[in-house]
């Protein structure tokens, strides 16, 4: 590939889109490999933990995507950390960005609720994206302009058009103090409107259940790129909308998502500003 090249044109091919889900599958070998298996754990920041598991699996998928496509850029969790932190600003290549195993917590303590979520960018847009839940054996895909599937079934944003009838889900994590407090006001606020609210703990699960309308919506602040960087593609794909906090258009290195069908996300921004009074 030339280093000029122009991307304008840039389509996901199917040479492209085996290879992610290849290298998605071998990491989901992976993680089950190590599954009520983990010896060495981590710990990155307050509640943030890491595994051999995360490593593991991301060295193979990062392995994997470059024996095909070493031109490519890319971002991942485990190599930002171990690197001191890549610089995040926008490529001027096609770059992967790639959770090796979201919902660490999760997997260390053998709750099934984990996955793997690998999105390739262009041009700073998600045109391809990932999410695969080992234990559940569902992977989530879309490429974009084409919809959203899970084990290759086409899936869509739920119908639900009120708030009190709103099927929510959430997360947070008590690394910024600030951060917190607000998601607690703004979960004090909706868990008083919801029909329910649920709290996972991996992102990339949250956004993959929002597309195929088991949640009618989900809000965080604080995820990073590979959190959510094939989630909203998914999401889109489904027919829903994704959002910040303040009603910009998303894309994965904002603070703030709202993510859900457009109608309850309206509603939601409206809550959202008289929680935050």
């Amino acid at each position: 590939m030339q280093k000029n090249q122009d991307w304008s044109s840039f389509q996901v091919t199917n040479q492209i889109f085996d290879t992610a889900f290849s290298a998605v599958q071998a990491g989901r070998a992976c993680l089950l490999g190590y599954f009520g298996k983990i010896n060495n754990i981590q710990e990155k920041q307050k509640a943030d933990l890491v595994s051999e598991a995360d490593k593991a699996s991301e060295d193979l998928i990062k392995q994997l995507l470059f024996e095909k496509f070493p031109d490519f850029d890319f971002l991942g969790e485990e190599t930002h950390f171990s690197e001191g932190g890549q610089k995040m600003a926008p490529s001027k290549k096609p770059r992967w960005i790639l959770d090796p195993l979201d919902g660490t917590t999760n997997f260390v303590h053998q709750f099934p609720i984990f996955c793997i979520s690998l999105a390739l960018e262009v041009n700073e847009e998600i045109v391809l994206g990932i999410i695969d839940m080992p234990m559940l054996n569902q992977t989530f895909t879309a490429i974009k302009g084409q919809g959203a599937f899970c084990n290759g079934k086409k899936i869509s944003v739920s119908g639900c058009t009120e708030i009190s009838k709103a099927f929510m889900t959430t997360g947070f994590v008590p690394t910024d103090i600030e951060v917190l407090k607000q998601q607690l006001v703004i979960f004090n606020h909706f868990v008083w409107l919801a029909r329910a609210i649920r709290r996972p703990g991996a992102a990339a699960y949250d956004l993959a259940m929002v597309a195929s309308g088991v949640f009618d919506i989900y809000w965080e602040a604080d995820d990073k790129p590979w959190d959510v960087a094939a989630g909203i593609l998914l999401v889109s794909e489904a027919g829903g909308l994704t959002t910040t906090y303040t009603g910009q258009k998303f894309n994965s290195f904002e603070k703030s998502i709202i993510a859900g069908n457009p109608k309850i996300v309206r509603e939601f921004q409206q809550q959202l500003k008289l929680a935050l009074i």
